[in-house]
Parts: structure tokens; sequence; C-alpha cells
């Protein structure tokens, strides 16, 4: 069983009984009966708690006169609207709290007796299933059945050859979201872990310098991915 955090020790203590009976419920026998939330699912729940809390604040605060709470949601909205255009106002709510969750998972780790979740892949694998699920949805839904004529190209006698193409590209999506994110997560923390362990005074806080701005740019990364594959999607002119 990998080493407990603080948290996730106190959320064992207190909610393995019911955790593990909701899992067994639904077929799945946890590894460890006594500790069933691991450190990745505690820093989520961490992360799900501050965001709900952000968002309250800033609704609780907003005003015509203070509307410095809007921001972010100003920031991915001009994203958004650059590269979706047309009706891109009904994804920016996703793409905010996508962002925002991935970037706060990312800087847990510069907190001490805290830990990165995207370091664990199952984390940001679950971010790019949602996402590959989400734009998919709204490809559908924006051009319904003439969806599929972006995994047979407009060229009828060659959709043999392009859709088991298209679908393998379509699959690689996800790999490509989960590895990149998980990659550079895992290698910022190990990093730091093992400057500080070494030599704890100097050296380490340039990698937590580095791991601030790989963290920043990640979250960055995949929000804007998920938008250009959102844009791809919701596209009338195949």
């Amino acid at each position: 069983m990998e080493p407990q955090l603080l948290f996730t020790r106190f959320l064992n203590h207190y909610f393995a009984g019911p955790v593990d009976a909701l899992l067994r419920a639904v077929h799945v026998t946890p590894a460890y009966a006594r500790a069933p939330i691991t450190n990745a699912v505690s820093m989520e729940l961490l992360v799900f708690a501050a965001l709900i809390v952000y968002f309250v604040i800033v609704r609780l605060s907003l005003s015509v006169e203070t509307p410095n709470g809007v921001m972010t949601y100003g920031f991915v909205s001009d994203q958004s609207e650059q590269i979706i255009g047309h009706g891109f106002e009904q994804f920016t709510g996703y793409l905010t709290a996508l962002g925002l969750f991935i970037l706060l998972s990312n800087l847990m780790g510069l907190i001490p007796g805290l830990e990165s979740p995207t370091a664990n892949v199952v984390v940001p694998l679950g971010f790019a299933l949602v996402t590959f699920v989400y734009y998919h949805y709204h490809g559908f839904k924006s051009n319904g059945l003439q969806y599929y004529k972006q995994f047979v190209g407009p060229v009828w006698w060659m959709s043999w050859l392009l859709l088991p193409v298209e679908l393998i590209s379509h699959c690689a999506r996800i790999l490509s979201l989960t590895v990149r994110l998980y990659a550079n997560m895992f290698a910022g923390d190990l990093l730091t872990l093992v400057f500080f362990s070494l030599v704890p005074v100097g050296i380490p806080l340039v990698f937590l310098g580095l791991h601030l701005g790989v963290a920043v740019i990640q979250a960055y990364v995949f929000m804007l991915l998920a938008a250009i594959y959102l844009s791809l999607a919701v596209a009338h002119e195949h």
C-alpha cells in the first residue's frame, strides 16, 4: 500500500467503511478494504472543495463595480471564442472548470504534505475520457447523424480506408492528453522530491519554479486542446 498523506488517512479513518460498501455494491473490490481512498482521490476532493469555495466567493462578490472575480472566465471565454467561434458560449463553463481543476491539481504538489493528483496516471486519463465523450456528444448534437462524415471523409469510396484511420486518430487523442499531462507532472514531482532530499536549500527552489511553470502550461495546453477538439466536432463544414 502506498504511503498515505495526512488528509488521506483522515478520510480513510472516518469514511473507509461507507466507501468500501459503496464500491462493493457496484462490484468493485478495493485493494485495501481499510484504506479504499487513495492519495489521488483525496487530493481531487480537496481541489473540488477549493473550487466550490472559489465559485461561491465569486458569485457572492460579483457586481458591476468589482468584475475581477470573472477574470478567469473572461480569459477562457476569449480563448474559446477565437478557437471555436460561433456558439462558443455553451462550452466556456466546461473549459473553465476543466482548466481550473487541472491547474489546482498540478499546483498541489508545491504544498508540503500534499501531492499532485495529476501525477497519478488515472487522473489525467479521467480528464481525457470525459473530454473525449464531451466533444463527441456535442459533435452529434450540433451536426446530427452527419457527424459521421468526419470519420469517412467526403469521398464515399475511400470511406473504408479513412474510417479506421480516423477512429484510431480520435482514440489516440485520449492517449496524447493523458500521457502529456501525467508524464510532465510525474517528472516534476519526482525531480522536486529528489533535489529536496539531496540539497534541502537553494537549488530545489529552482525546480519549484519550474514545477510552477509546467503546472500552468500543462493546464493551459490541456484546456486548449479540448477547445480545439470541440471546434472540430461542432464545425458544420466537413
